[in-house]
This record gives structure tokens, sequence and C-alpha cells, in this order.
């Protein structure tokens, strides 16, 4: 079965299996997941491909490609699943162009698609998202040339031969035909993502039928913190967010990793202050962050050395070090300004904080809006008092990190779609300087060069799994650099991967910084 196989590097812990049609890559899924070779930590299904990721320390690629070359797919996935009827508004602002694009009128687009039956093949991209295949061929547009910055949630969209719904507000790149009601995910109920790999979906267009009925959610218990002890944030610029080490083995709900974008500083902030690595702190983005103790509390920041005061209770100022544990008395105030290099700061409070695991984890995906909500000026933080091992003042010395003008090389890996552009596209890539824009976020960083990168294959490519750090490519040539929150899955092609050893540093590259790119693998 060896010539039903390509296999494409994808980073330094991931390959991507590309397969002949979406059939047999879903009956590759299935015997993977239900004999599951030692060393894979995740699987991201898409149209012809699938995403393996794994412990480097546990298993390689060459074990891998043996192991999955030797499966027999000669007896195809047979998937059963729930009907739904989803009431939609066809009012999407791509409504007319993909009447056009097809050749149809607006009326003839809605009609066909009213009456066709859409099938979910696999979910991807955000938690809630669902891949859907058509019955009816003839619904195959491109996608936009250049992706929306954002898309509201409930938006009704085509992208290739697929059917999606946004679960969220996020970016992407589909042509819009409406919106429904229906929330796709929502951690409230039992099964948070409406749709599952199986299930069928039929479209009924709100103006020309009757209502149909909006299932009602539980109501979500609301936690009053407003006389419970604790930090009480006097200024949060921007939120803040509490991260961890992220969500792991989740794929198959379509949620990511995310979690701290410096996992070292994370773990540096915790190690200060006797916490476990894994525990909760708080990712603070450019400093603007303020906060005042009730109670005698240890803390502890790593990652950008954002300049950090403590303003005592009878009026003294004193500075804090980065890297090292400090102490608040009730009545203090701790301050943290702008850091003069690097993005992102941590904070770690001695005992961790009193914050609800969601899917295992504490981390806040903010494109999948999974986790806990921003912390925001006047939040109470609560303290966990979990147990915790002795304060270590001797942590090595911060490395130094990017300022804004300044030139970072990153490694990379080539792969898995570099046959996707010239080599003009690839020396341009590895030659010349791409500069962070403002246009930047937990979800990924959009670079500019003065030069876009040359395509040598300008076709749709069907969306396919991203591994964190992936570099992607929209057709305007110039690439983004998919950081903690990235989607699962993504439709245009990736010339290369940010290699392991430097995804903290890239995640520290301020805004105006420049980067190189350096290929350490062919």
């Amino acid at each position: 079965m060896a010539e039903r196989f390509r296999f494409l590097p994808a980073g330094g812990n991931a390959l991507m299996v590309e397969l002949v049609d979406l059939e047999t890559t879903l009956t590759l899924l299935d015997a993977l997941r239900a004999d599951r070779p030692d060393g894979i930590v995740e699987l991201v299904p898409a149209a012809r491909t699938l995403l393996v990721c794994f412990d480097a320390l546990v298993t390689d690629r060459a074990k891998l490609v043996d192991a999955i070359s030797s499966i027999d797919l000669s007896s195809p996935t047979i998937r059963q699943g729930d009907t739904f009827e989803i009431p939609l508004i066809y009012d999407g602002e791509d409504l007319n162009d993909v009447a056009d694009l097809l050749g149809w009128s607006v009326e003839e687009l809605i009609r066909r698609h009213t009456g066709s039956t859409y099938t979910v093949a696999f979910t991807g991209f955000a938690p809630g998202f669902a891949y859907m295949s058509c019955d009816d061929p003839d619904f195959d547009v491109p996608r936009r040339k250049s992706p929306r910055v954002r898309i509201p949630a409930g938006s009704v969209a085509l992208g290739g031969k697929f059917g999606g719904i946004y679960p969220s507000d996020s970016p992407g790149g589909w042509q819009l035909l409406g919106r429904t009601p229906l929330k796709m995910w929502d951690t409230r109920r039992s099964r948070a993502a409406l749709l599952a790999p199986g299930d069928r979906v039929r479209f009924r267009d709100m103006a020309k039928c009757a209502a149909v009925p909006v299932p009602a959610l539980p109501n979500s218990p609301t936690e009053n913190t407003s006389n419970a002890g604790g930090l009480l944030v006097t200024r949060a610029d921007r939120p803040a967010l509490y991260q961890d080490l992220g969500r792991h083995g989740q794929a198959g709900q379509g949620v990511s990793q995310s979690g701290a974008l410096a996992h070292t500083s994370l773990i540096e902030a915790n190690l200060c202050v006797g916490n476990p690595r894994n525990a909760a702190a708080i990712e603070i983005a450019y400093g603007g962050f303020a906060m005042k103790a009730d109670r005698p509390v240890t803390l502890a920041v790593a990652g950008a050395p954002a300049p950090m005061t403590i303003r005592t209770a009878d009026g003294r100022s004193l500075r804090a070090l980065v890297g090292q544990p400090f102490a608040l008395d009730a009545g203090d105030e701790l301050t943290l300004e702008f850091p003069p290099e690097g993005t992102r700061s941590y904070l770690a409070l001695r005992g961790g904080f009193a914050v609800e695991p969601i899917l295992g984890s504490t981390a806040t995906d903010t494109l999948a809006k999974v986790g806990p909500e921003p912390i925001m000026t006047g939040d109470i933080l609560v303290p966990a008092n979990d147990a915790a091992s002795a304060v270590d003042p001797w942590r090595p010395v911060p490395a130094v990190l990017p300022k804004a003008g300044d030139i970072v090389t990153l490694d990379v890996v080539l792969g898995p779609r570099t046959d996707w552009f010239t080599d003009h596209g690839l020396s341009t890539l590895l030659t010349q300087k791409w500069q962070v824009t403002a246009d930047t976020s937990r979800v990924g960083a959009r670079l500019a060069g003065t030069q876009p990168l040359e395509r040598s294959d300008t076709t749709e490519l069907p969306s396919e799994g991203t591994p964190l750090g992936a570099i992607q490519v929209p057709p305007s040539g110039q690439p983004v650099l998919f950081l903690a929150d990235h989607p699962l899955t993504g439709g245009y092609p990736v010339i290369a991967v940010v290699a392991r050893h430097h995804l903290d540093l890239a995640s520290q590259i301020p805004i105006g910084a420049n980067i190189r790119f350096n290929a350490i693998a062919p």
C-alpha cells in the first residue's frame, strides 16, 4: 500500500501524510486511532492529508513512516451520525460573488444550497468548526485571495468543495453566504461541538420558512468575586490571560494546544516561586498592568523584562527584578510598564491562582474562545494556596530578548509545501528580511517583505493540518507565522515550519523587528 502515501516534513516533531482522497484519509485516521503507534501525540485529519505530531523522545519519522506504510486501506471507513437542520439568513458579504463564480443567480444559489445535504468529514481550524462535504458537486468555489481579519461567529461559508460554520469570531478566507443563530461550540453542552464527524446538515432559509427552533442552552454559573479576597487588578491596558503549557490531545474536538506563547518563561516564573512547571500564570502583553495585594504574597515575573515598581502601603517606591521572586505585603501595589525588549511577561503567584480548568487546561485560547475569561481592570485574582516548594532566587540569568528594529534569525525546517513555490520564492524566504507588522496576535504574526513569495502552483490547496510555527503563505505572498492560538487546519500552503528550539524566541519578537529565516534541513 506504500504507493498510496506521500510523506512530507512538517517541522521537527510532525510529518504530513498525503493520500489520494478524503475517504482514504479518514480510513487511515481511524486505523491509527484504533492502534496508535508509540510516540504519536496528535492526529489532525484534513481533505487529503493527515498531520501526525509525535514525541521525538519516543519515536522518529522513519519508524512512523514504516508503521503507516504497512496499514491496509482497502476497507473504507463507514461513519454514521445525526441529522441537523441549520437555520440560515442569506445575507453574507460574498453571496453575490459566489453566485457569479458559479454562474447562478442568487436565488438559484440559495435554492440549491438549501436543497443539498452536507456531511461532516472532520473538524479543525477552531473548536466546533466542521468541514462538511456536499452531495451537490457543483458547490466548489475558491477561497478569497486575501483572508479577512475577523469573521463573525455563526457565519456560514464555502471554501473549495467544503462548507463550514464559523464557531467564533476569527480570521478566515472562506466565502460568506450568511449567518445562523445556532452556537457551533459551547462548553455548557454535554458535547461542546454541535456537529461531529458523520453528522448530516441541511440548511433552511429563515426568510422563507417557519422558524426553526434554536435549542436552549443551560445557564452557566456566574462566579461572584465581588466579595472574594485576593489581588485586585488596578490596571490592564490590554487584557491579560491565564496560561499554562496548553491542552494536549484535544485535536479530535478541533481544539489546538494553545497555552503560553513562551513556555520557557512561564516555567521560569513558576520555578522561581516553587510552583509546578505547568501551574497557571498570567501572560501580560507589552506591560501596562498593575495589581494590589490584600495579604502577604510571593510573586515572580519572567519573560519580557517589564520595569516593575512596588508602591507600598506606606508610600515607598521599590523596584522588583525580573527572574527573581519578590514579596508584596497587604496594601502593596505592583506595576509592570512597557518592556524594552520582548513582548510577553509571565506573572506567577506562589501557591498558584484559583482558576477553573476547561478541557484539562487553564489556558485561554483567544481564537477558539476556550478557557478562562481575559483579565480586566477591577478583576480579583484569587490565590489557590496550593502546595509549593521553596522559592528559588538563583535561577539562570534571563536571555536577552529582541527589540523593535532588531534582526532576529529563526531556524526553520522546509516543507511541507515547499514544492508549491519557485526557486526564486524559496530564495526570497531565506534571504529577505521580514518585518513583524502591527497585525500580530497570539494567533500569528503577519510579516511584510519587499518581495512577496513567488508560487509555482497557484491552484487551490485543500485544507490541511498546520503545526505550531507554520509559515503559511496566502495569495498575497506575504507570510503569516502561526503562534500558540493558530488554527488546527488552514487552506494556504506552508512553506516551512519554525524549529522547535526557536518557538519561544519567535513568540517574543516585537512589532517592528525583522526576521531572517535559516533552513536547517532540506
